[in-house]
């Protein structure tokens, strides 16, 4: 595995598991809940903006995973888009980086 590969793969992990860190510690402290979560992603401008953001920005993440899939018919790439949306964009990009830089046979 070459070294960049490697650093895909290694934001890919701290893409996943540094921002849900976060999120299960508010989950599982005094008063956490997932509509009190969402509340919070619109709570202000700053808030919403970032919301906004990372919305877009998992949209056209998903849209060049589809387009590229098409052309390179690297299937196993579409594992990133609800990886994008599930755990976010932060796990979704590097982890599409590492499966794009594979071998294609």
């Amino acid at each position: 595995m070459s070294g960049l590969r490697r650093t895909y793969l290694v934001l890919a992990a701290i893409g996943a598991v540094w921002p849900m860190w976060h999120i299960v510690r508010y989950l599982t402290g005094e008063g956490g809940t997932l509509p009190g979560m969402v509340a919070l992603w619109l709570a202000n401008d700053a808030t919403r903006g970032l919301t906004a953001d990372l919305i877009v920005t998992g949209t056209a993440l998903t849209i060049w995973i589809v387009a590229e899939t098409l052309v390179r018919k690297n299937w196993t790439a579409l594992i990133a888009i609800p990886a994008t949306f599930l755990v976010g964009v932060s796990f979704g990009l590097p982890l599409y980086l590492f499966l794009r830089t594979r071998a294609v046979t």
